[in-house]
């Protein structure tokens, strides 16, 4: 049971640090609150949801 939910965890965690990539790549406006978030900010959660992604993925080896 654990093995499918740290599986699971780092594909989600995995594909959130594509869609910011995408996101900073391509320069796409986000609006939070009618404030426009900068680009700077989608660079910091593809390291942290990338962080994740391999962390969730390294656990599952052990």
């Amino acid at each position: 049971m654990r093995s499918r939910y740290v599986v699971a965890s780092g594909v989600l965690f995995g594909i959130m640090a594509a869609v910011q990539t995408l996101r900073a790549l391509n320069q796409w406006p986000v609006l939070v609150a009618d404030q426009a978030m900068p680009v700077w900010a989608s660079w910091v959660a593809v390291a942290i949801t990338g962080s994740f992604c391999a962390w969730a993925f390294r656990s599952r080896q052990k």
